[in-house]
Parts: structure tokens; C-alpha cells; sequence
């Protein structure tokens, strides 16, 4: 039994606030005295609407003031998309849960319910994410990918009202609002490999908070951490921010886990897929090994074009 008060710390949107909740009730399940309480965090990426991402120039853009808020004692523990999480965290805290992992594919929702295939030349595509305009832009060159800001429901807004024909959108984030209905196809990892932790959530705390991580414990899922380990390995390994055209799913099944990765130019000219097998006790390793092929490839060229890139929003 615990008692007392645990509260974690979450950014404001509906999608963020949806998957704390998610959290929280897991939390009060496992320990039915725990008072579990939530605190909205305001970030950098939630502060500033009217410019890309990109144009940050930043890893963690989601994440700082939820680490500060950590530091200060104003929470106790961090609930993130795991994919907002930058692969190596400072010395300060540690990943002390993954729960159970939803579905880690993107999606398309088009305005006039047509797949990725049918949607004629020259149609406008929403996104926020250089992977996802890369891995577009290699399927269909012909057609115009524009960035998008906003949370769930103004990028569906903006469909709606006509600025795009169609957006890109992660299928974990629709399922757990209970939109998945607007859903015109999901696109496999064959054609569109997702971000490094999608569909994953990431629970974050003080390195010695011991007391914290004991609590968290209680919903950490063995698979799902074994494979986003893979993936953080991969990213950690190419020096990959949430900026760089990097995609990669790892999926456990018995004592084999298996990770597959794709790195793509900007714009779209070339993407490298790899594959690599590994055991889910040692995923690091598969993801090392996956990095390694990917450079053998000659990512090294692709990577220096996103310094470049980083270099001048910096600037």
C-alpha cells in the first residue's frame, strides 16, 4: 500500500492532458491510496504557435520546462510522448516507466476521403515533422508538403476549412482522443516508418527519487521498453534530434525483438532502410547495429545536410 501524494507533471493539450489521465489511473489502480494529482505545464513548443518547429533549433522543445519543473519540486514525475523525449537525458533525471505502447503508426486524413495514392498532383500536404515530409515527398514527389502547427483538432480544423487536402497525424494520438474515426488509412511502417517512440509514452523523473521510480514501476511494460530502448539506441547512436528524417520501429515477439530504421534526404531523393535483429534483454545493441548499417549506407551525407539545416534556423 501507498499512501501520500504523487503528482505528475503534463503539458496542456488535450492529447497530452488525455494520456496523463491514462497514467494517473494506472497509477490509482496499482496503488489505491496514492493520491495522484496532475499539473499543467506550460512548454516553449506550446508558448510559440506561428513558427515551425524546426525553426527552434532545439531538442526537447516539449520537454525543458517539464524538466525544470522536476528540478524545482514542483512535480514529482514528467508524462511525455515518448517521441518528444530527446534520446539521451541530462544526468539530472532518468526514463523510469514506459507503459504499454498504442499503435505506432502515422495516419492520413484527407478532406475528400482519398489515400495517399489517389490524392491528384499538386495536392497540399500538412505536417509539422521533416520525417514525415521526407518519407511523403519519396512516395508521391508531386505533391506539396506544408508545415502545420497546432494541436489535434486545429490541424483538423485547418483541413476542414480547405488549407490542406490532407495532413499527416500520429494514429496513437486520434485513438486516444476517440477520433480514430476520421482516419482515411493508416500508412504501414513499409511506406511511412514513424518516429523513434511513437505511440510510446515516456515517464520521467529525478535520478534519485527513488521513492518516485518505485511508485512508476507499477506500469512499466517489458516489451515496450525494449523496443523504444532499440529505437533511443539508434537515434542516440546517429546523433539524431526530433528534426533529423528519422524514422524507426522496433517490435518484440518472444526473445526476438526486431528494429527497422529509415533515414531520408529532405527532399525525399533517397531513404535508407535497414533491419536488424537482436534479443529484447540487449536492445541497445540492435539498435547500435542498425546505426552502424545506416552509416555504412552512407547516411553520413544526409546527416551533415541536417546540421546544415539546424545551422541556419540557429542563425
Amino acid at each position: 500500500m501507498r499512501t501520500g501524494i504523487l503528482t505528475l507533471g503534463t503539458r496542456g493539450s488535450a492529447l497530452a492532458l488525455a494520456q496523463a489521465r491514462s497514467v494517473a489511473a494506472m497509477l490509482r489502480e496499482a496503488w489505491p491510496g496514492l493520491d495522484v494529482r496532475l499539473e499543467v505545464i506550460r512548454t516553449g513548443g506550446d508558448r510559440v504557435t506561428d513558427r515551425s518547429l524546426a525553426a527552434f533549433g532545439q531538442k526537447g522543445v516539449f520537454v525543458r520546462e517539464l524538466e525544470e519543473a522536476l528540478l524545482d519540486g514542483r512535480i514529482r514525475a514528467a508524462v511525455h510522448s515518448l517521441k518528444d523525449l530527446p534520446s539521451t537525458l541530462g544526468a539530472a533525471f532518468v526514463l523510469a516507466a514506459v507503459p504499454p505502447r498504442e499503435d505506432p503508426r502515422d495516419c492520413l486524413v484527407s478532406r475528400c476521403g482519398q489515400s495517399l495514392k489517389e490524392l491528384p498532383a499538386g495536392a497540399v500536404i500538412g505536417t509539422g515533422s521533416p520525417r514525415r515530409a521526407a518519407q511523403i515527398l519519396a512516395l508521391r514527389s508531386d505533391l506539396v508538403v506544408r508545415d502545420i502547427r497546432g494541436n489535434v483538432d486545429t490541424r483538423l480544423e485547418k483541413l476542414r476549412r480547405g488549407e490542406y487536402d490532407a495532413v499527416i497525424l500520429a494514429a496513437a494520438g486520434l485513438r486516444r482522443l476517440g477520433l480514430d474515426g476520421v482516419i482515411t488509412r493508416h500508412l504501414e511502417p513499409e511506406e511511412m516508418t514513424g518516429a523513434v517512440g511513437q505511440g510510446a509514452l515516456g515517464i520521467e523523473t529525478r535520478a534519485h527519487d527513488a521513492e518516485a521510480a518505485e511508485i512508476l514501476r507499477a506500469v512499466e511494460d517489458a516489451p515496450t521498453r525494449a523496443a523504444v530502448e532499440a529505437e533511443r539506441a539508434l537515434a542516440r547512436t546517429l546523433n539524431a534530434g526530433c528534426q533529423t528524417p528519422l524514422g524507426a520501429l522496433a517490435v518484440c515477439c518472444g526473445d526476438r525483438l526486431t528494429l527497422t530504421a529509415a533515414l531520408a534526404a529532405p527532399d525525399g531523393s533517397r531513404v535508407i532502410r535497414v533491419r536488424e535483429e537482436g534479443s529484447p534483454d540487449e536492445p541497445q545493441g540492435a539498435g547500435e547495429r542498425a546505426a552502424r548499417l545506416i552509416l555504412e549506407q552512407g547516411a553520413s551525407a544526409l546527416l551533415d545536410h541536417r546540421e546544415q539545416d539546424d545551422a541556419q534556423h540557429q542563425s
